[in-house]
């Protein structure tokens, strides 16, 4: 792992604690409540997805929500520079994080796989 990667973990790192942090601060509770799952900076680290739990918003909320944090991204990178001590801070890019939705509904198919292997495999040997 080079100096860069390193320095970029790092500041993935520190942003995972500041973020929630700053949006903690805010009156707005369909913000101030979001959880980050992950973030993500490019290489130059000059930006860098902010990756939200979408577990208890419908679609129409998480539209809302990205909306208003798209409308306060300066205020949160301001927030983050003053708690991290930092010059400048990457710019902020929010998603939600449905990766969590994929990997259970996997784990689902898995299992209704390993459902239908077990019946078929029961009627096999009942023969």
């Amino acid at each position: 792992m080079t100096k860069e990667e390193i320095k970029r973990h790092r500041v993935e790192s520190v942003l995972k604690e500041i973020i929630p942090e700053a949006l903690s601060t805010l009156d707005d509770t369909l913000i101030n409540s979001l959880a980050v799952t992950d973030v993500v900076c490019s290489k130059g680290r000059s930006d860098a997805r902010v990756y939200l739990e979408p577990s208890f918003l419908n679609e129409k909320e998480q539209a809302e929500a990205l909306r208003k944090l798209r409308s306060i991204a300066v205020y949160i990178q301001n927030q983050c520079k003053e708690i991290g001590g930092w010059f400048r801070a990457p710019k902020m890019i929010f998603e939600f994080d449905h990766q969590l939705e994929k990997v259970s509904r996997i784990e689902e198919l898995f299992k209704q796989i390993e459902g239908e292997k077990k019946k078929d495999g029961g009627s096999d040997e009942s023969k």
